[in-house]
């Protein structure tokens, strides 16, 4: 399969011990694979560089969202066609990158996400509540049907990363934003099933008072957008 021109995107932050076996499964579907560093106190940087990666390092840490955005710029800057965007500990498989590369390139698609819900089995049932309530919440904003809106598996086309560029909100959220704006916007929006990866270490990091009430936060103020017609590409 050709990949010219497609890059992955890796944000980090203190994933030492888990990252380099990621880039290294990156790495083998010989994609470029970018890391962003935000600010990690650990080897995440040295390990990264040791598997192959292509490291920007954030002095301090400022957020998933903010990774993403240097990122962004990064690719476009470089003259990428798209970018596959993974996590960096071990819950996304990067032999299952290609799956995203054929989805694009089959369907000109400008954001194709991964979804885990075809076979949950191995997500904790409040994650698995939370995707199912959140991506029908998100499927009536976006006015399309999304099955896994959390999942951080992704690839943007580079008409999304230019939309996204000057956008967005500082964690997490970023990433459901961009679904209802790709969504309403016309873009294509597709997705392709990957495998659910959990274990203790993952389940841990959800919080369900915090991050519902985040999430529902963006959804709320994305639903006036939509019907105030505030979402534009051109600003």
């Amino acid at each position: 399969m050709s990949t010219a021109r497609i890059c992955v995107v890796i944000p980090a932050y203190n994933e030492a011990g888990k990252i380099r076996p990621v880039v290294e499964g990156a790495v083998r579907t010989r994609i470029p694979v970018i890391v962003v560093d935000d600010g990690s106190k650990d080897a995440t940087a040295a390990e990264a560089e040791a598997a192959g990666a292509e490291v920007i390092r954030h002095p301090v840490n400022r957020g998933k969202g903010a990774a993403i955005r240097t990122a962004i710029g990064h690719v476009i800057e470089a003259g990428y066609a798209a970018a596959v965007f993974m996590d960096a500990d071990g819950q996304h498989l990067p032999e299952e990158i290609p799956l995203f590369v054929a989805e694009h390139r089959s369907s000109a698609a400008d954001l194709v996400v991964g979804t885990r819900m075809a076979d949950t089995s191995a997500m904790p049932w409040v994650r698995k509540a939370s995707n199912r309530f959140s991506s029908l919440l998100v499927s009536l904003v976006a006015g399309t049907r999304v099955t896994d809106s959390q999942s951080g598996y992704r690839l943007l086309s580079t008409r999304m990363l230019r939309y996204l560029r000057d956008r967005g909100g500082r964690g997490f959220d970023f990433e459901t934003e961009m679904i209802i704006d790709a969504a309403r916007l016309g873009m294509r929006y597709r997705e392709v099933p990957i495998t659910c990866v959990y274990g203790p270490q993952w389940a841990s990091h959800f919080h369900p008072v915090k991050d519902s009430a985040d999430f529902l936060k963006v959804v709320a103020v994305k639903a006036v957008h939509v019907v105030t017609g505030r979402i534009r590409e051109d600003g």
